[in-house]
């Protein structure tokens, strides 16, 4: 793994000025390294991370990924990671030409990573930097307390996909609960009924001075009220401050929470275990977003990779390569999903929709086909209104505001449907519906969207017990996990372990829906599933379970 030379570099800036102008978004430091076949093979457990902590786990994925290779080999074009500055690689055999359609395709990724706001948690610090100051503490700790180290990366990662993702962003921009400052909380919150304990006439008093100061000073009717508290009473100041650091906030997900209570982890001889699982905590956290924005990200990069490379003069001679190549990337698939493609084919659309004003009421209320073929009103924000998409959305709200029938008719895009042939004994693929309602619930029912596992404090009062409760969403956990992700967490926590979950009781065969042509219809599609409510002990590393009234 070496950088590219300076002839590639050159390149690449054209590159850069040629996007700059076009309206993206990015800072100017870039790495670019030329890699082999087997360098992204030994790289890509470690999610193209060259500095993350080692892991008997990853050396196992390189031995799978070099025997698929060996048996299927393939010539990925590149990988660019989120970080600063952004580290990008690139096969060791690709020509020019070949270089400026993938350096704009790197460069519209690193641009969605650096402005989309469900990345904004990973902007301020160097993960490279940090994940290479964490694998040191791991090795140090390796030769320190041996085959321990991995049990506790094992166990850790194993509830690592429960981290509070959405709470991390909600630290970054809070949602104001109150329109009052903090020391008018606290003043007639807590100083004045828990402190002071004034009584009621007082207490309305007070409510009335305050209303009067912003009556008759306006914007500054508050300083002048709290003027007169800091002469009455001096040590209010110190008060609010003090309540104000320990205002704690609930842990915001289950690693932490375990971090915070285990008795089993505090104790002097096991603190060290502390320093493992904050690494993988912080790990799950910054790959987070990369996960709920797949089909964005890469359609971004699609669709500026295509209107940048077409518009470049330095492709001249080169048009049906690149049209070989971007057809293998951004194919739409009969069956199946390329996010490549559906993304970049979403943009497209929006675009046009934007541009022409069809994302209006007086568009969506017309029902005349005709009339919604030729509806134009010039409006022509198109391209500010995807670059406003780019920043703001995730794919859930992406495809859940934007996968519409026109959407759906334009592309012919289908859910398909499988069914047992009985007279051949194989199955048959079919064309289940052309609806936009059902095309789009199948692509937000395949995306990623991890259990949602919340702590019961008074029901884990036995036993210093540590209950969990599966927010139940129609979908039921893994069986196949469940005892070791328990028996991990039982041993991080250092006490018995509860898990409250669903499961399904029976399947009940429709009998309002005809069976389809030619065999047996979709079992799981045509039944109704009866659930019951079911608790899963770990204690002592046996695994109970029992059913719920």
């Amino acid at each position: 793994m070496e950088l590219i030379n300076q002839h590639t570099k050159n390149i690449m800036e054209g590159c850069k000025e040629r996007a700059r102008a076009q309206g993206l978004r990015f800072e100017d430091e870039t790495l670019e390294y030329v890699v082999t076949n087997r360098d992204l093979l030994e790289l890509s457990p470690k999610v193209m991370i060259p500095t993350l902590y080692d892991y008997w786990v990853h050396d196992v994925e390189v031995l799978k990924g070099k025997g698929k290779y060996e048996l299927y080999p393939t010539n990925p074009y590149e990988t660019v990671i989120n970080t600063r500055p952004a580290i990008s690689f690139y096969n060791d055999n690709n020509p020019d030409w070949l270089n400026v359609m993938i350096f704009y395709h790197v460069l519209a990724h690193i641009d969605f990573f650096q402005n989309n706001l469900y990345f904004r948690h990973t902007w301020d610090y160097d993960f490279t930097g940090e994940a290479l100051s964490d694998k040191r503490v791991i090795a140090k700790l390796r030769s320190e307390h041996g085959h321990w180290v991995d049990y506790v990366i094992e166990f850790s990662r194993g509830i690592d996909n429960l981290v509070g993702y959405y709470r991390e962003l909600d630290q970054l921009f809070p949602v104001p609960t109150t329109q009052h400052s903090h020391r008018l909380d606290y003043y007639f919150d807590v100083f004045l009924q828990t402190i002071k304990k004034i009584k009621t006439s007082e207490y309305m008093k007070e409510i009335e001075r305050y209303n009067q100061c912003l009556a008759e000073q306006g914007e500054l009717g508050e300083d002048a009220f709290f003027a007169e508290i800091d002469r009455r009473h001096p040590e209010f100041k110190a008060l609010c401050a003090k309540y104000k650091e320990k205002k704690s906030t609930p842990p915001r997900d289950l690693m932490q929470y375990i971090l915070e209570n285990s008795e089993f982890l505090n104790k002097e001889e096991n603190k060290w275990m502390k320093s493992i699982i904050e690494v993988i905590r912080k790990t799950s956290l910054f790959f987070q977003p990369q996960i709920r924005t797949k089909i964005m990200n890469e359609g971004w990069a699609s669709y500026w990779h295509e209107t940048l490379f077409l518009k470049d003069d330095r492709i001249n001679g080169h048009e049906v390569d690149f049209a070989r190549v971007n057809a293998g990337v951004t194919a739409m698939p009969r069956v199946g999903l390329n996010p490549y493609a559906l993304g970049m084919r979403m943009f497209y659309a929006i675009e046009e929709w934007a541009d022409k004003g069809r994302l209006t009421w007086d568009f969506q209320r017309l029902k005349d086909v005709r009339q919604r073929k030729d509806f134009d009103t010039a409006a022509g924000h198109g391209r500010e209104f995807i670059f406003a998409i780019r920043e703001n959305l995730c794919d859930f709200s992406f495809l859940n505001q934007f996968i519409n029938q026109d959407f759906v008719n334009q592309h012919d895009l289908f859910v398909v449907g499988r069914r047992l042939n009985e007279s051949k004994m194989v199955w048959e693929y079919y064309v289940k519906s052309r609806n936009a309602n059902e095309y789009r619930q199948m692509l937000l029912d395949g995306l990623y969207h991890p259990p949602i596992v919340t702590i019961d404090h008074e029901k884990g009062k036995k036993d210093a017990t540590l209950y969990l409760v599966h927010l139940f969403e129609s979908k039921p956990l893994v069986k196949d996990f469940i005892a070791n992700a328990l028996m991990g967490t039982e041993y991080l926590w250092g006490g018995p372990v509860e898990l409250e979950t669903n499961e399904v009781l029976q399947r009940v065969p429709r009998t309002d829906r005809p069976r389809h042509l030619g065999g047996a219809t979709d079992s799981e599609a045509d039944a109704q599933i009866k659930w019951q409510r079911v608790v899963y002990t770990m204690k002592n590393r046996k695994l109970s379970r029992r059913i719920l009234a």
